[in-house]
């Protein structure tokens, strides 16, 4: 499968992950005692092999920074550095990953989160790191809300598709699969934290668009907007036992995103990106109303 992504034998693809997942665990994604995700939800992620990814699980249990226990998964056993915080820019940024974003999104009282994107894949990973940090006592918000822009149903996307059969649909169906289980999956752990943590909370607004995402889009408490096309890729993707298609899909899980953030300045490039971002969020949300 690798191959078929990046054609270097995995070497850019170990790197890319393995970084990944060190700056998750130094900035509080992952905290320390926590447990990362299965090496399945990782390769789906960060849309590499399962190999990789347990290559680099080795890796980062040979550095120390893990301890895996067949059967039980994972741990974090390294403890975290404290590094200073970024400071906020105007300027676009780009290679900006969503993990250390959301998980600064979530420190705050008041947590909003507008998203437009394909499935709801990588967000329920990341909010269910961010749900274990509120259950855990490690964050506290009073209020999250979160308002998904999803592609609707009835829709013949272009992706994913079979390479050598545009008729055959059990992509498609799986795709609603994915879709379906992982914005169940983001309902019953918020869920969670509102019935554990009654001072929380949770409003949770799903709408349909008849629209096919080009880009993902993330607003972070309407002063951050990340955004990144979708690139298509050829892959090959289980559909059953011991099968696979070749398949023309979309990267968008682990992919970088470019960055806007807002300041005082309302003519300031970052505010004016964010500001656009957001009235269009808006104006398709509203329009889906009526």
């Amino acid at each position: 499968m690798e191959a078929q992504q990046g054609g270097d034998g995995g070497g850019r693809e170990f790197h890319r992950v393995a970084d990944e997942l060190r700056a998750r665990m130094t900035n509080g994604t992952y905290p320390l005692r926590s447990f990362l995700p299965s090496q399945r939800d990782l390769a789906e992620e960060f849309g590499v092999s399962r190999d990789t990814v347990s290559r680099v699980m080795r890796e980062l249990a040979h550095e120390g920074w893990i301890a895996s226990r067949q059967g039980s998964g994972s741990r974090v056993v390294k403890k975290q550095r404290t590094e200073p915080a970024t400071p906020k820019v105007t300027r676009q940024l780009r290679g900006a990953t969503l993990g250390p974003l959301l998980s600064e999104a979530f420190e705050q009282p008041e947590v909003t989160l507008d998203v437009y994107t394909l499935t709801s894949e990588s967000l329920d990973a990341h909010i269910r790191l961010q749900a274990e940090r509120i259950l855990q006592g490690s964050i506290a918000p009073r209020h999250i809300g979160l308002r998904m822009l999803l592609p609707s149903e009835e829709l013949v996307l272009p992706y994913p598709r079979a390479k050598d059969d545009k008729d055959d649909d059990r992509l498609r169906i799986r795709l609603h699969e994915i879709t379906n289980q992982r914005t169940e999956s983001l309902s019953e752990v918020l869920g969670l934290v509102q019935s554990e943590v009654p001072s929380v909370d949770v409003d949770i607004q799903i709408r349909h668009a008849p629209l096919t995402p080009a880009f993902k889009l993330y607003l972070l408490n309407g002063v951050e907007a990340l955004h990144g096309p979708y690139e298509v890729i050829e892959r090959q993707i289980a559909v059953g036992a011991g099968e696979e298609v070749a398949a023309f899909d979309v990267l968008g899980l682990g992919a970088t995103l470019t960055r806007h953030v807002k300041d005082e300045d309302a003519h300031s490039p970052g505010t004016v990106f964010v500001d656009s971002w957001q009235a269009w969020f808006d104006s398709v949300w509203n329009l889906l109303a009526e």
